[in-house]
């Protein structure tokens, strides 16, 4: 069977989260630097990083990203892959979040396809976008929020709109569901409607996030934890910090004999 390590992403802020939700929510650079190395320790090879203006609210700001990021990279050198986002969050429209990607380009990135998918950039503008990111090797990881979402990214995959290349699937559970709360059996739809083609990670909201993902690291897929979507671990008790969060999947992972996999795998992995 070949091997296939499980690569834990931490997602330690997102685009709401403030110290109020938790005096461990990282909003500036050198807090998430200080959060990336805690995570790296506990297993995570990844980071999935938002930034913030000076009010505390999100922003795709180039500069601020170029800024955030030599820090961040100075406190975990290359163990780690440094994934921006590029999330609307209600402040940008889709030309806006494409044109901070292509300034930026960074070596990972996270795009919601319904984001993207729009009328003002058309099919065209997908096919230039998404041929940019395969071209510049921009390890890109494509969020779909249900099965329609992953039945359009098949179908532009099938018409050739999107190109082949490494691209990187991440399965939103439990998004619009009550409370913002995730199950396992979200992960379900999902798995069926998926043919295969590309590795495939999840994320989850709500003390059931470590369940969902060890749900997903049995299935063979990866795992995004983190206090942008959750702040509790699966005893229901408030994580100390993020890295806790990662501790947990990071377990798991090796009862389920999974490896954890390093910047290096990814690298690998998704040729960036």
């Amino acid at each position: 069977m070949e091997l296939n390590p499980l690569i834990i992403t931490s997602a330690p802020n997102g685009a709401y989260k403030q110290l109020a939700d938790h005096p461990q929510v990282p909003l500036t650079a050198q807090s998430l630097a200080h959060t990336a190395k805690a995570c790296l320790d506990a297993g995570a090879s990844m980071l999935h990083l938002h930034i913030r203006d000076a009010q505390g609210g999100h922003s795709l700001d180039v500069q601020g990203y170029k800024d955030a990021l030599l820090v961040v990279k100075a406190a975990v050198g290359n163990e780690m892959v440094l994934q921006v986002t590029s999330e609307a969050a209600k402040v940008y429209q889709a030309p806006a979040q494409i044109a901070m990607v292509r300034a930026l380009r960074p070596e990972a990135v996270s795009v919601g396809l319904r984001e993207v998918d729009q009328p003002a950039i058309g099919e065209a503008g997908l096919a230039e976008f998404f041929s940019w990111l395969a071209r510049e090797k921009v390890m890109t990881q494509v969020i779909l929020y249900d099965v329609a979402d992953l039945k359009r990214w098949q179908d532009l995959r099938a018409r050739g709109v999107v190109p082949d290349a490494p691209w990187f699937l991440l399965f939103v559970l439990g998004r619009y569901s009550a409370g913002q709360t995730s199950n396992p059996t979200d992960l379900v739809p999902f798995v069926h409607a998926h043919n295969g083609l590309e590795p495939w990670a999840v994320c989850a909201f709500g003390a059931t996030e470590h369940a969902c993902v060890i749900a997903a690291a049995a299935l063979g897929g990866h795992a995004r934890v983190g206090f942008e979507n959750n702040l509790l671990l699966k005893n229901g008790q408030v994580a100390r910090d993020n890295a806790a969060l990662v501790e947990q999947a990071a377990q798991s992972a090796r009862s389920l004999g999974r490896p954890l996999a390093t910047a290096r795998d990814i690298r690998k992995r998704f040729g960036a």
